[in-house]
């Protein structure tokens, strides 16, 4: 008898852990610091309209013309395949909301020019669905009284992505895991 309750509890701890392994490998959407986590290398990104730790300017926001701000980087290690733009606020409500997802960019692009059209297939790359639904930029809304933070990332990869355009960002983010070989991360605010 206590055989049988020993292989069914080795069975249970099989199954949890495999699920877990599911979850975190398949289902939930990989946070950016976990992405980040064994990432040591960075470059620099910067922008003529954001800078670290100011607010972004209004044109930038819902509550202005909703356009993305022009970016530029350096310094991206030679043997990066592509690229990825991320946008996040790591301080909405319901956890991270994601603003901006652009994708496949070549690395020969140093630079992406304000108002990146709305489409899923741009001049620099793919654009996927951020989380208001829409395909391309969403600029920062955060709730009446409160000031969030928002992080541009600039990923270099290891590859290029086997993705169509236009995909969800979690669908982004789960493939860049494991890929990433340098990063570049500017942090400004918005608030409303």
């Amino acid at each position: 008898m206590k055989r049988v309750y020993l292989i069914i509890l080795i069975s249970l701890a099989v199954l949890v852990s495999l699920a877990a392994y599911v979850l975190v490998n398949f289902i939930i959407t990989p946070r950016p610091e976990d992405i980040l986590a064994n990432v040591k290398n960075q470059f620099k990104v910067y922008s003529q309209v954001l800078k670290e730790n100011e607010l972004i300017p209004k044109k930038y926001t819902v509550e202005g013309y909703d356009i993305s701000p022009p970016l530029k980087w350096s310094g991206i290690p030679s043997e990066a395949k592509s690229l990825v733009i991320v946008m996040y606020d790591p301080d909405a409500p319901s956890g991270i909301f994601y603003h901006w997802i652009l994708y496949n960019i070549s690395t020969k692009v140093n630079s992406i020019d304000e108002n990146v059209s709305k489409t899923s297939i741009t001049p620099y790359g793919f654009q996927g669905l951020n989380d208001y639904g829409n395909v391309g930029y969403g600029g920062p809304y955060p709730p009446e009284g409160s000031k969030h933070r928002y992080i541009f990332l600039v990923l270099a990869l290891d590859k290029n992505l086997e993705l169509k355009p236009g995909v969800h960002y979690s669908e982004v983010l789960k493939a860049i895991r494991g890929h990433v070989i340098a990063y570049a991360k500017l942090m400004c605010f918005y608030e409303r």
